[in-house]
């Protein structure tokens, strides 16, 4: 009896437009992730997806690619993510891709100067890459319609709606046709996104490539637990024994302040991202983590998720993050697409607790490890200083030269 060939696991018979296969072929792209290979071929057929994946598997090429491909057959899309990073990480991933084909996008988020959006829409785009609040100040000074699209991807969505993004999804999604493709592509799946699935998919087909909470399967973690004194002598040991890319997790804006000045001090090339940062500022931290600029990068949980940057030798959680599934994602930005990565935890006594929860999660056990040797406490006069900030002042506002030339006017509500 002949036994069939099996097929090398490549792009090649996914259903991909050859001049789409070529391109992906210059850029290095071989063989598609587990994500890519079960949900590209379904969502060229235009099938509403629910794609369940743990972070850094490449869920962006898993929508992009199809997304991409609709394009260039004259269908419109909308791709909705909760962060700036993520949406400008999308929209570079679809400039690699869709520009050398003619596919036009353009990036809508907070932070960016208006006149370039408005510009990008004015060019009629194929493609619109956008955070809920940009979005939405957009539609509602009728700079943008969504009538047109034929193609909508949520992704992140469970983060979209941790961060308070529910009525803003629920307008946007009022606005644009029934008759549509949706995917919808997530870390964890609880119950608010299988009831938003249910209310604005139709019949989704659901590829669940790992577990929620199952860490990356090459990431080599440690736990020690410690006193906040000695969290700084530590990372000061740590930085000296590795010698690649480290990213250390903070809780707080200030917390990165202070770690990222503390490096400095010690002679590391280190820098900071974090909510506080302007758009250009995230951007120039994140291109001096990428090319080597600054072999640091100290960041609250902005960079927990969707952030690539590869080969990123240490995560360090200096801090342990406030809810278990972020310790996931935190990991996740090591080990990405298969590499191996190792992550290390920094644990006070009183937060045994928040250990278990995350244990739990994982379905595996965090063993603590013994301090080592750590180097001696530096003295006062070699450790940063920081000041609480002036409290700023309710008065009227200066004169108007000096405002925000944004056309769009700031809301309550969380942050763009």
């Amino acid at each position: 009896m002949m036994v069939p060939m099996q097929e090398p696991s490549n792009f090649y018979g996914l259903g991909i437009a050859p001049n789409i296969l070529t391109i992906l072929d210059k850029l290095g792209f071989k063989t598609p992730t587990p994500i890519q290979e079960k949900s590209i071929p379904p969502a060229i057929e235009g099938k509403d997806l629910m794609g369940l994946a743990q972070t850094g598997t490449g869920k962006t090429l898993a929508f992009g690619i199809p997304m991409i491909q609709g394009a260039l057959g004259g269908k419109r899309g909308l791709v909705i993510l909760p962060t700036r990073e993520l949406a400008l990480q999308v929209k570079e991933a679809y400039q690699k891709i869709g520009a050398p084909l003619g596919v036009r996008s353009v990036l809508l988020v907070g932070g960016e100067a208006i006149f370039r959006q408005l510009q990008g829409l004015r060019a009629n785009p194929m493609i619109i890459i956008g955070t809920p609040g940009r979005i939405i100040d957009h539609l509602e000074q009728k700079t943008l319609s969504l009538f047109q699209v034929d193609i909508l991807v949520l992704d992140e969505a469970d983060r979209m709606l941790d961060m308070g993004f529910a009525p803003q999804l629920k307008r946007i999604l009022s606005g644009v046709p029934k008759e549509r493709q949706t995917m919808l592509f997530s870390a964890t799946m609880p119950n608010e996104i299988v009831h938003l699935a249910h209310s604005y998919m139709k019949l989704p087909m659901r590829i669940e490539i790992a577990p929620p909470g199952m860490a990356a399967s090459k990431i080599t973690q440690e736990l020690f637990f410690l006193t906040k004194q000695d969290k700084p002598r530590l990372l000061e040991k740590l930085l000296s024994e590795y010698r690649g890319s480290v990213l250390v997790f903070s809780r707080t804006k200030f917390g990165a302040k202070r770690i990222g000045a503390s490096v400095r001090l010690l002679g590391h090339s280190a820098t900071e991202l974090h909510s506080n940062k302007s758009l250009n500022q995230r951007r120039e931290a994140l291109d001096g983590f990428r090319n080597g600029r600054y072999r640091i990068l100290v960041a609250t949980d902005i960079a927990a998720r969707g952030i690539d940057v590869k080969g990123i030798e240490l995560v360090v959680n200096y801090d342990l993050p406030s809810n278990a599934e972020d310790y996931i994602h935190r990991i996740g930005r090591t080990a990405r697409a298969g590499a191996a990565g190792h992550a290390i935890s920094f644990a006070t006594p009183d937060q045994r607790g928040d250990v278990r929860d995350i244990e739990r999660l994982m379905r595996a056990t965090l063993p603590p490890k013994a301090l080592p040797d750590l180097p001696p406490m530096r003295p006062e006069s070699e450790r940063p200083r920081f000041y609480p900030e002036p409290e700023r002042s309710r008065g009227p506002r200066p004169s108007s030269r000096f405002q925000s030339r944004s056309r769009f006017p700031r809301r309550p509500g969380p942050a763009r």
